[in-house]
């Protein structure tokens, strides 16, 4: 079987009705210190969760269970120094966690176009690493598809920076190995995070991974999911979490989300990508579950300059539009990104982590359940319910809920809870976002119609908005609506009201059978004539007569 198990329509199944209510965890030292503890709670907090964890009827295999970790620098060094691999210093090397075939020659072929990709993308592959695993613990399903799970490790250039730069450069080599190799799931592949997860019942994540076991695995952040999928065939690579959330809930908006995405792909820019773009496009993998396609974009917009905080705002905003006790900074905030991305609507609570910051949010419904307490020994412990781990009470110094659109956020690097006002009061100052709007955004109502009358021509207009738009930070997107603009509007000879009524119908698609077998009976009897259940009219293809573009 292959490790990519792909879901198509059969029979009265259809991927367009997959639902998800899971269980999800996070334990956070806020101060970043890491210690095994931090993983050891996160596992206990998933194992608690088995209730919101989905299993087949013989009870031995689980939808899908997993954990996101920091890497830890102690634990890899002395994995990896028995085997050859000297890995340097902390986050001066990637770690990539795969699901390979089973089948050896199609595993060999994978590994081999991995490493020729990354050599020629300017990086030093250092090695592999089969990841060791107890599969007699798996149920019959989950050990019949299991995938050979190996860890690959990429050397940081000495010309490429830390953090962010360099994972830029593994996101690259990860979507050319994707477009590249059908039978293989990049479960992760970074300087800073990597996951672990699988078919398993909560409880087997830990005995089956023996890395999670060692004592030797410290990590500041730890983000925990069970999957409970309802109408989905589990699998391994659709276990949670992502590379950077995990999700509980759905995303009921997902189809014009993704179709939106792929409308403006050729219009995306960024430096940070220069003369890379054409090799991560497409954005988001179609193949995923619908938390799988939001962390699609959530990374692509992160990697491509936008702050984390600000990349979950823009996905997941809260109810901005007719709320007038809203600061107008913020509101011109979320009306500037509303033109640039839709809102991702849920019902659902998301958490979200690069490594540094963790967080998490509701979407604007708040539907689905999200609770924390703050500890006096600077620990956070969120999930989607209460009672999920034993904490002292006496060491609590918070309980509190999410709300809806709202956000929570930890800095681990700057040791800091940031409220959802300040953070979003941050993001609303970054850049002038009132200015852009009022110079940028027109409302159709709002626009002059005819040419003869006093006020702008649709000719000044559009030379106005073009004006406008320099500096913009989305100039080129912007230009290339008003060009639009100017095609539709400023090359016609006439004025909307001095347009003939033929020329409107004709504009319309109206036909010489449309008004006189249905319009003009209708005007003339008020009455609906009936028509022929059965179209004798020839395929718009074959059709001698003009024909609207749809058809």
């Amino acid at each position: 079987m292959s490790v990519i198990q792909q879901n198509t329509e059969q029979g009265l199944y259809s991927p367009d009705f997959e639902h998800d209510n899971c269980g999800i965890g996070a334990v956070v030292n806020i101060k970043g210190q890491k210690s095994h503890d931090t993983v050891a709670n996160a596992l206990k907090i998933v194992e608690n969760l088995e209730h919101r964890a989905g299993k087949d009827a013989e009870g031995k295999t689980g939808d899908g269970v997993g954990i996101l970790l920091q890497i830890s620098h102690k634990f890899f060094t002395n994995v990896c120094r028995p085997l050859g691999i000297f890995l340097g210093s902390e986050r001066d090397y990637g770690v990539g966690m795969f699901f390979f075939p089973q089948d050896e020659l199609k595993r060999n072929q994978a590994k081999n176009i991995f490493e020729v990709i990354v050599e020629k993308e300017g990086l030093k592959f250092l090695g592999w690493r089969e990841v060791p695993i107890r599969k007699e613990i798996l149920g019959k399903k989950a050990l019949e598809c299991m995938p050979c799970i190996m860890q690959g490790f990429i050397e940081r250039p000495k010309k490429v920076k830390q953090g962010l730069d360099f994972d830029r450069r593994l996101y690259v080599v990860r979507r050319v190995f994707e477009q590249s190799s059908d039978d293989t799931y990049v479960a992760s592949l970074s300087s800073r995070t990597i996951v672990y997860k699988g078919m398993f019942l909560v409880k087997q994540l830990r005995m089956f991974f023996e890395d999670l076991q060692n004592p030797d695995y410290e990590s500041a952040i730890a983000v925990v999911h069970s999957r409970f999928s309802t109408n989905t065939n589990p699998s391994w690579e659709r276990a949670h979490p992502n590379r950077y959330i995990i999700h509980n809930g759905e995303i009921n908006t997902i189809r014009g989300n993704v179709n939106w995405v792929k409308a403006r792909e050729r219009m995306f820019a960024t430096p940070e990508f220069e003369g890379d773009m054409d090799k991560i496009l497409p954005v988001i993998n179609e193949d995923g579950s619908d938390s799988a396609m939001l962390d699609n974009y959530l990374q692509f917009l992160h990697l491509s300059g936008f702050s984390l905080p600000r990349a979950v705002m823009m996905t997941i905003p809260e109810p901005w539009e007719n709320n007038e006790d809203m600061d107008p900074a913020m509101k011109a905030f979320y009306e500037y990104h509303s033109c640039i991305t839709e809102p991702w609507d849920g019902p659902a609570a998301v958490a979200f982590t690069d490594g540094r910051y963790i967080g998490a949010t509701l979407d604007r419904n708040g539907l689905r359940p999200a609770r924390y307490y703050l500890t006096s020994d600077d620990m956070i412990i969120l999930s989607s319910e209460v009672g999920v781990t034993d904490v002292d009470e006496s060491t609590i110094i918070k309980k509190e809920r999410l709300h809806p659109g709202k956000m929570l956020l930890i800095d681990t690097e700057k040791g800091k809870i940031i409220s959802d006002e300040e953070i979003k009061k941050e993001e609303a100052l970054h850049k002038p976002y009132a200015e852009w709007v009022k110079k940028t955004l027109v409302e159709i109502d709002n626009l002059p119609l005819n040419t003869d009358k006093k006020g702008d021509t649709w000719h000044d207009l559009v030379h106005k908005l073009k004006d406008n738009a320099k500096g913009n930070v989305n100039e080129h997107l912007l230009l290339k609506n008003f060009i639009v603009l100017e095609n539709m509007f400023v090359n016609r000879e006439n004025s909307e009201d001095k347009l003939s009524l033929l020329t409107r119908q004709k504009a319309f698609g109206y036909t010489w059978e449309d008004v006189n077998t249905t319009i003009k009976s209708i005007v003339e009897k008020a009455d609906d004539p009936i028509g022929a259940m059965g179209a004798d009219i020839p395929l718009a293809v074959l059709s001698e007569k003009p024909q609207l573009l749809y058809n």
